[in-house]
């Protein structure tokens, strides 16, 4: 059950709210983690109190490659199927339970519980400095007052929860590689490679508060490797927190044209790249991009199985044929554990549009991330349900991406993103200057 102490912030859900009182602020690093959560565990200990998680390499690391598990000695301890699905509802999202009544053989396998997720030092201080200083800018769709840090560790409303999923720490500059698999019902699919690069100005550890000024949150380039008919295209982002006063800027290139255009449709509920219609262009990393068509309600927080901790999914041995399966990925591989989220409601705003009608997002409290989402149409149908299968990443550290799953209902399909096993590069650090993500310098990346 979602905690009825915490209903009433659903009140705020449409105001552009201000900085927290000194008073509260002064939880956080004591009760609250520096970002927020509930240090303390739940009261039957299914819960542990967070103990700073997990930010120091394991054993037998190597930097850039794939993560040891560093939980792989835990037993499960139970599995939830459409057949005991009732026992459980409560701490199950919708989206859960009907993916349990579609398919039959999909199951969540339940481990004990690792409050795993930890962040640089700095940005906890700069989190704590967050909580009296940061606001919202009029219509919620950006903030001023931070560079650094958790916008909104204490949020008091649904678009402060969902800036900080849009802006929690990623890591730096970095190159990485992964595979996206749009799935058939009856399990074929074509895999489609991309290499990365992100350079974040937001929340860069390695960048001065100067060169992080300003709008901008990030770069982004993708670069698709395989298969040939799509090799070598490319899409370079600029991502802005205020994306009303500053949209999004995109440009791709074709190599069978060698040009550089703009993309202002890779935004919003465009189709993504390759991704044969089974996700929209704000679908990636679980929400993304501009907040301005939706009005965001914060609902309160509750206990739920959700995906942590995913390391064995994430990794060899395991090759792609053995995760990506008919209708879900493989349930023996996966690991569900007992989290806090923070539930935040989007519902479309009248006058605008969007595929999705309503979305019931889920945040993790110990990294504000999407961990599921539940997705309506505009019959209000549950349409489509979204899993992100996440690890830390111990040595840089954050709470890392994992197999993204975005499955369809309706047509008993799904796309299965950011799959590493058969990469060889998880997190490259790469060093990078603005004129390296500009559209002359696409053009120079750009092959025939």
């Amino acid at each position: 059950m979602i905690k009825t102490g915490l209903l009433a912030l659903a009140f705020f859900a449409g105001t552009a709210q201000a900085a927290v009182s000194a008073d509260e602020a002064a939880a956080l690093g004591k009760t609250l983690t520096p970002i927020g959560a509930e240090k303390a565990g739940n009261k039957d200990g299914s819960i542990p109190a967070w103990d700073g998680g997990l930010v120091k390499p394991i054993a037998g690391f190597k930097p850039g490659g794939h993560y040891p598990d560093p939980y792989a000695s835990d037993k499960p301890l139970f599995t939830i199927t459409a057949a005991n699905a009732e026992q459980y509802k409560d701490k199950l999202s919708p989206g859960q339970i009907a993916l349990l009544k579609r398919y039959a053989d999909w199951k969540m396998v339940v481990y004990p519980t690792r409050r795993s997720a930890g962040y640089p030092q700095k940005w906890y201080d700069e989190s704590i400095a967050n909580a009296t200083k940061v606001n919202l800018v009029g219509g919620g769709n950006g903030f001023t007052g931070a560079t650094d840090g958790t916008p909104f560790p204490i949020a008091k409303s649904g678009l402060e929860a969902i800036w900080n999923h849009l802006t929690i720490y990623k890591g730096d500059t970095y190159a990485t590689s992964w595979g996206q698999a749009p799935v058939t019902q009856s399990g074929d699919y074509n895999l489609v490679r991309f290499d990365y690069e992100y350079d974040f100005s937001y929340g860069n550890q390695k960048k001065t508060p100067a060169q992080r000024e300003g709008n901008l949150l990030f770069y982004f380039l993708q670069i698709i490797k395989d298969p040939p008919r799509l090799a070598g295209g490319i899409l370079l982002v600029h991502e802005y927190a205020d994306q009303v006063a500053q949209p999004r800027k995109a440009w791709t290139y074709s190599p069978g044209q060698r040009r550089v255009r703009l993309a202002p449709q890779v935004a919003y509920d465009n189709p993504g790249t390759a991704s044969d219609g089974l996700r929209t262009n704000d679908d990636f990393n679980m929400f993304n991009g501009a907040t301005d068509r939706y009005e965001w309600k914060l609902v309160g927080k509750k206990e739920m199985y959700v995906p942590y901790n995913s390391y064995k999914l994430n990794g060899p041995p395991l090759k792609l044929k053995d995760i990506l399966k008919p209708g879900h990925l493989n349930g023996d591989h996966a690991r569900y554990e007992l989290h806090r989220v923070w539930v935040v409601e989007a519902t479309l705003k009248s006058g605008t549009s969007h595929v999705y009608k309503r979305r019931t997002m889920y945040l993790d409290e110990d990294s504000w991330t999407v961990v599921v989402a539940d997705k309506y149409d505009n019959r209000d149908q549950l349409w489509r349900v979204d899993e992100m299968h996440r690890v830390q990443y111990y040595d840089v550290p954050f709470l890392g991406p994992g197999p993204e799953v975005h499955h369809d209902l309706q047509s008993g399909r799904y796309i299965a993103m950011q799959l590493f096993n058969e990469e060889n590069t998880l997190y490259k650090p790469v060093s990078r200057t603005p004129a390296d993500y500009t559209p002359d310098a696409l053009r120079s990346k750009g092959t025939r």
